[in-house]
């Protein structure tokens, strides 16, 4: 009987709460001005919000009702209950008499004109049910929590965790061989300046073994890469890795120097101009001048040359250089193709006749047409077969 006298006592109160609310909602609706059709402006909203937070109310505190019996199962305890229902029986009637409290209030304000209208008055005090129904649902929650034993299966694992960390610390100190504040007398050992103490601490047991093991592996390094000579160390890594890189580049080189060179090599077409122009003029300018006019090298562009005009030998002296002339082998900067690319570049410039060209220099060289160089070669392939 006490059990159902109770549940009937806490279900009015709420049952009153919430219909004290809707009440001062319509009153301050019929209030406003009526509209000619439904729209869902801000107070709409907020009225919606209150009354899906009464009904969280209600779940709640059926749900309280719940854990008050489960509560008094597990302590056995029948005054705590009665107490606990008072304490929220007081709480909901002050929550009711703030509402009546905000009802008056807005009525008294009701003739207010101006800028702060009835309708922010309404709003504000929206807001305020709705604060009152937050912090009832956070009192209910806790007071959930609180009779079902959640809060205190939380502190004993907080207990239960500190109890971990101070054994943990413990341990801790039992492995670095740490002596409590209250042994600090024991390892002074008389050095004091500026009330500061040297102690004889322990060294740490893992700082130890790890000084212990950087000099067991040093000696290991040091024989394994300079003793015993097993393995190359850094600096023999570095020449082996340049040795293999120059390899590979001489036989890349060597491969390209078979398929082309001065006496397989031919007019390129304007892309391979095109290309024999950008390594010109990255490469070759400086001496040649940025048209083969000419500068500290002679000119590419005239008739006159000194180590002979035609693309073959063109292409034999950019591979081999004139090194007493100041002019390097560029054979192991670029490769066949690259040389015959600048060799058609050189041959295309021929009669451009440039600004400031320099004077011819070496020996006058006039283009064989291909009939009659095939027909020389051909007579010198059979001259030598005679021999």
């Amino acid at each position: 009987m006490k059990k159902l006298q109770t549940t009937k006592t806490f279900t009015l109160v709420i049952l009153l709460f919430l219909a004290n609310s809707v009440s001062l909602m319509a009153q301050e609706q019929s209030a406003a001005p009526a509209s000619p059709s439904f729209t869902l402006d801000a107070n709409s909203v907020l009225i919606f919000a209150i009354a899906l937070l009464a009904m969280v109310i209600g779940v709640l505190g059926y749900t309280l009702i719940a854990s008050l019996d489960l509560y008094k199962k597990r302590k056995n305890n029948k005054n705590t209950t009665g107490q606990v229902v008072k304490s929220l029986l007081v709480g909901f009637l002050s929550l009711g008499a703030l509402q009546v409290f905000g009802q008056d209030g807005s009525e008294a304000a009701a003739p207010v004109t101006g800028s702060f209208s009835d309708v922010h008055i309404f709003r504000f005090l929206l807001f305020g049910i709705i604060t009152l129904e937050l912090i009832t649902i956070f009192v209910l929650v806790y007071w959930i929590r609180f009779f079902t034993g959640i809060e205190e299966l939380q502190r004993e694992k907080g207990f239960e965790r500190k109890t971990k960390l101070k054994d943990a610390s413990s341990w801790w100190s039992r492995v670095n061989k740490m002596k409590p504040m209250e042994e600090e007398a024991s390892l002074d050992v008389g050095h004091s300046y500026d009330g500061i103490k040297e102690l004889d601490n322990v060294t740490p047991p893992w700082f130890t073994i790890a000084f212990i093991a950087s000099i067991i592996f040093g000696i290991g390094y040091l024989w394994h890469y300079h003793v015993s000579k097993a393995g190359p160390n850094q600096y023999e890594e570095y020449e082996i890795a340049v040795t293999k890189a120059n390899l590979e580049k001489e036989a890349y080189m060597k491969l390209k120097g078979d398929a082309i060179n001065e006496n397989t090599v031919t007019m390129l077409d304007a892309a391979g101009i095109d290309a024999g122009k950008a390594l010109y003029t990255s490469n070759c300018s400086a001496c040649h001048g940025n048209a083969g006019q000419g500068g500290v090298g002679p000119n590419l562009t005239d008739d006159y040359w000194l180590h002979g005009g035609s693309i073959g030998d063109v292409f034999k002296t950019i591979k081999l250089g004139v090194v007493e002339k100041g002019m390097m082998s560029w054979k192991d900067v670029f490769s066949a193709e690259q040389i015959a690319q600048l060799a058609s570049y050189i041959k295309s410039t021929h009669g451009s006749k440039p600004a400031g060209a320099k004077e011819p220099q070496g020996e006058l060289y006039k283009e064989t047409p291909k009939t009659e160089n095939a027909e020389q070669a051909k007579a010198d392939t059979t001259q030598t077969a005679k021999l």
